[in-house]
């Protein structure tokens, strides 16, 4: 059992969701490799039948200024800071499958290049981060979207804003399963820690999140995943199917 001390210290506000090697044991780390390589070969080949080539260069775009985004910290109250997660984002842009596949890209280069996550937690990573933030994400907006209506900014910008808020949180609440799980620490410290940091840290990605969706909305519609019908019905350049 880790002590409280040490839990605190390891896992820092900022990088707290990226989970470390030697915290979850072997059968928490299995599912969640299972969970997230199903998803992922799913998402290949949804991606494979439904995408257009077009989408991929959007898809490199994406992934690079999500990866970037990431390294920038803004601050939350208690003297720490987060940083953007994405999965909201990726989503909106390239629908749950495509924006599954880039945020998994994203942290495969964390972990092995940054070292932020371990190499054998990865699948719990990918899967806490990038997939609950991705296809949670999209499908919160896209039915926060249908009730206010799809073709309106003011459906964009709230679906954005809690769905995007939701993924940072939920994503929060199964890491600290997962750590309770794994007999790592309690799960009242767990939850405690984790999801009371990201309630705030999920503010910030909603910030991020709605601001870029909204410059999109307003400049580039038609690359949107699910762009207002003004948008393709008047532009040509719509990369993506409907």
């Amino acid at each position: 059992m880790f002590s409280l001390g040490l839990f605190s210290q390891t896992f820092q506000p900022r990088l707290a969701l990226h989970v470390p090697d030697g915290f979850l044991n072997g059968p928490v780390l299995a599912i969640a490799w299972l969970i997230s390589i199903g998803l992922i070969a799913l998402a290949l080949r949804q991606v494979q039948a439904e995408y257009r080539d077009r989408a991929v260069p959007l898809m490199g775009v994406c992934a690079a200024f999500i990866f970037a985004a990431q390294m920038i910290n803004f601050p939350i109250p208690g003297g720490t800071s987060g940083h953007l997660l994405g999965g909201t984002l990726a989503g909106a842009l390239l629908g749950p499958w495509a924006g599954s596949l880039v945020m998994a890209v994203v942290f495969i280069v964390q972990g092995v290049v940054f070292q932020d996550g371990g190499i054998t937690a990865m699948g719990a990573n990918i899967f806490n981060m990038g997939l609950i933030g991705t296809f949670g994400g999209y499908y919160v907006l896209r039915t926060i979207r249908n009730s206010i209506g799809r073709d309106k900014l003011s459906g964009m910008v709230v679906g954005t804003a809690v769905a995007a808020w939701l993924s940072v949180v939920v994503a929060s609440v199964f890491c600290a399963l997962e750590l309770a799980i794994s007999g790592t620490v309690p799960l009242n410290l767990a939850l405690g820690a984790m999801v009371g940091w990201h309630i705030f840290i999920g503010i910030g990605e909603a910030l991020i999140t709605v601001v870029t969706l909204t410059f999109i909305w307003r400049t580039r519609p038609d690359l949107l995943y699910r762009s207002p019908r003004r948008a393709t019905a008047t532009s040509p350049r719509s990369l993506l199917t409907r």
